[in-house]
């Protein structure tokens, strides 16, 4: 992560890790209260398949605001439907981060496939002047603050028995959005990889 945090603090840039996660219409296990000897049961009432798809964006910046960004797609298993984000959804959520961000990028991500397609290192290429990439090694998901944000979003639909889809995208936006207005809890989240910010 340190040329990370160097190239992040050369051009006066936010430090942006990206992560994907997903949800389908099978509550989270989460834990909860109940009678002793008694083990609590969740009847779900929905009937069918579907999946929300999230991505989500943690930004931080020394002396500013930590913030997050997502986008998300609801596949409801339909012939011919994308089934989940493509590269041009990633592409749009950074655009969307950049202008509210205000400044260049040192982006942080993993080897998904969308995100090494030709389209999107094009992008990237054309993004120069804002946008820097660097892969985060395989199998270090304890190295991304964003995992940390699909925990606390898993945790607060936990026992969630959506009655159908339209339900379950609802709860993972209020989540997400309570997330976004907390920025002590994407704090904490970067505090969990044991990554720190400094000047």
């Amino acid at each position: 992560m340190a040329p990370g945090k160097s190239a992040a603090a050369a051009h006066g840039a936010w430090i942006v890790f990206e992560d994907e996660a997903g949800q389908s219409m099978r509550p989270p296990r989460a834990r909860t209260w109940g009678r002793v000897g008694r083990t609590p049961v969740v009847r779900v009432r929905g009937r069918g398949g579907g999946r929300v798809s999230m991505a989500g964006l943690s930004c931080f910046k020394s002396g500013r605001r930590s913030r997050m960004f997502y986008s998300f797609h609801v596949c409801r298993g339909r012939k011919g439907e994308k089934k989940g984000l493509t590269w041009q959804d990633y592409r749009d959520l950074l655009i969307r981060t950049h202008i509210q961000l205000g400044g260049p990028i040192v982006l942080v991500w993993d080897n998904l496939r969308a995100h090494l397609m030709p389209p999107m290192r094009e992008f990237i290429k054309a993004s120069a002047d804002w946008l820097t990439v660097f892969q985060l090694p395989s199998y270090t998901p304890d190295l991304n603050p964003q995992e940390g944000i699909w925990s606390l979003v898993k945790r607060t639909i936990g026992n969630l028995a959506a009655a159908n889809l339209d339900q379950l995208p609802q709860a993972v936006k209020r989540s997400l959005k309570k997330i976004q207005y907390r920025p002590h809890l994407i704090d904490g989240c970067l505090a969990g990889t044991g990554l720190i910010m400094d000047g």
